[in-house]
């Protein structure tokens, strides 16, 4: 298959989160979505409304834990804005502004460029609560993976990013839908070399059955030229939460 993949314009900035020894799973998802998700919200409308840079999407993916029962990361906030965000000085949370925060590591916004492969927004739904504040809202019904994908030493980013779109999500592609999936986005690091991951991919299945499918029947593509296999965590997911749809 022959793809023309179109950046999403601005920047897909990516927050990994995992939560501090103290606390627990279920306290850090409570205050993600109880406390933090919020005030999220409310500082994006409130930036739009003065002319600000804002985000125009916001949802958190919280990963389900790996076959050995550990989260190498909790979640992953995403936001959408029209241009990069600056790094910041200090890592986010060091000085906790909530009880989120208190219950997160401090964490660092990732900047990458967006790729929609296979658009799979008519199967997921952001539908707004209707007996609480709209948002933050939640979905779930559908089997996610997320590649977390590092290069190698020494990595030439721009051959394997080219190698990337243009071998191996075609690859991706027709083994996915053939599996039945219905949602491929991948993310690219704007600025590889300092970042902790090269690239995010994101597939949606509707059930864990077309995820084994799917592995059964990938085919090697070349792309391990460029990564590195000790560092790619591959996660999965079950619930979104949703923040600006």
């Amino acid at each position: 298959m022959n793809l023309q993949l179109t950046p999403t314009p601005g920047a897909k900035m990516l927050y990994l989160i995992k939560r501090r020894a103290s606390a627990s799973r279920e306290e850090l998802i409570c205050h993600w979505f109880a406390n933090h998700m919020p005030q999220v919200i409310e500082a994006q409308h409130d930036q739009e409304a003065r002319g600000k840079v804002h985000a125009s999407r916001y949802i958190a993916t919280l990963f389900d834990a790996d076959h050995n029962g550990e989260h190498p990361w909790d979640g992953m906030a995403q936001l959408w804005f029209d241009r990069q965000l600056p790094r910041p000085k200090v890592p986010m949370g060091t000085q906790p502004t909530d009880t989120f925060q208190q219950k997160a590591e401090p964490y660092v916004p990732w900047a990458t460029t967006e790729y929609v492969v296979l658009d799979g927004s008519d199967h997921l739904g952001a539908e707004p609560l209707t007996l609480n504040a709209p948002y933050p809202s939640t979905r779930s019904g559908f089997f996610k993976v997320s590649f977390l994908v590092k290069g190698c030493r020494d990595c030439d980013y721009d051959a394997f990013f080219a190698h990337w779109l243009g071998v191996h999500a075609p690859n991706v592609l027709d083994t996915a839908i053939a599996a039945g999936g219905f949602g491929y986005v991948v993310s690219h690091s704007i600025e590889p070399h300092v970042e902790p991951y090269a690239g995010l991919a994101e597939l949606y299945f509707q059930d864990k059955t077309g995820w084994d499918g799917y592995r059964k029947a990938i085919k090697p593509d070349g792309m391990e030229r460029w990564v590195d296999p000790e560092g790619v965590l591959v996660l999965r997911a079950r619930t979104e939460m949703i923040g600006l749809p």
